[in-house]
């Protein structure tokens, strides 16, 4: 049996890709409220902005009729399907006792996300903040805030190596990297944890897959199937998966 690497947190943070949505449809109240009571401890979600600038969590950030798609940025918050929610929905319904993987779409959004978590009380500390662009990411954000900067990229997009990428990062401020389970092994979750960057993977449906990643030291796991997420981070950390 492969040894378990070390990770920088104690426990991996167990996020429920859109709620639990092997289960529910995804990005509505109903499967982030599920997720946590399959025992997750951080929901994720993508965030766009409406017309009259609500972030609201859905996919693929537009709005289909029988006729025609419209971007959600041209829709009135007040326009949009009811199953769409908006961040207030989310803490108004399931509390703040969960770290937030948000999926930044558009770039506007991240100061109105900062000033919605403020509003609903929130704790800017629990609110990871996903984008493509590590540049952008530090650009967007005040260096006072305390949320979390989370760098979504794949392998194949660092050019200059997975080594200087750390370092960028880390000259960056950006608390973690993230990246597709197949990119990962245990010598690239070793060499990010050296400069202090987290490592998150995505996209594991499978229960090998899942044990493979935490073996890897991986300090962060995203999954549609939350029940076989919980059993394998409580199995293979001897953990309460309880995160704060």
């Amino acid at each position: 049996m492969q040894q378990r690497l070390p990770s920088l947190l104690k426990v991996p943070i167990a996020f429920a890709h859109r709620g639990a949505s092997a289960h529910a449809q995804e990005n509505t109240l109903e499967a982030f409220a599920l997720a946590l009571r399959l025992g997750a401890t951080g929901l994720e979600t993508d965030i766009w902005l409406t017309k009259d600038d609500e972030p609201v969590l859905d996919h693929d950030g537009v709005v289909r009729s029988l006729i025609r798609k419209r971007p959600i940025r041209d829709v009135e918050r007040s326009d949009l399907p009811v199953h769409i929610p908006a961040f207030a929905d989310l803490v108004s319904r399931a509390g703040s006792h969960f770290q937030l993987s948000i999926d930044v779409k558009d770039p506007d959004a991240f100061g109105v996300i900062i000033t919605h978590a403020a509003s609903t009380g929130f704790p800017l500390e629990r609110l990871w903040l996903c984008y493509p662009d590590a540049e952008i990411l530090h650009n967007s954000l005040d260096s006072r805030d305390t949320v979390r900067r989370v760098h979504s990229t794949r392998l194949n997009k660092m050019p200059a190596g997975p080594e200087r990428h750390a370092a960028d990062l880390q000259r960056l401020g950006i608390h973690v990297v993230n990246m597709h389970h197949s990119d990962w092994t245990g010598g690239l979750t070793t060499l990010f944890h050296r400069f202090g960057i987290l490592c998150f993977a995505w996209d594991i449906q499978h229960e090998t897959k899942m044990t493979d990643v935490l073996r890897m030291g991986i300090d962060g796991v995203y999954s549609d199937h939350v029940d076989m997420m919980m059993e394998v981070i409580g199995r293979e950390t001897g953990q309460d998966t309880m995160w704060s």
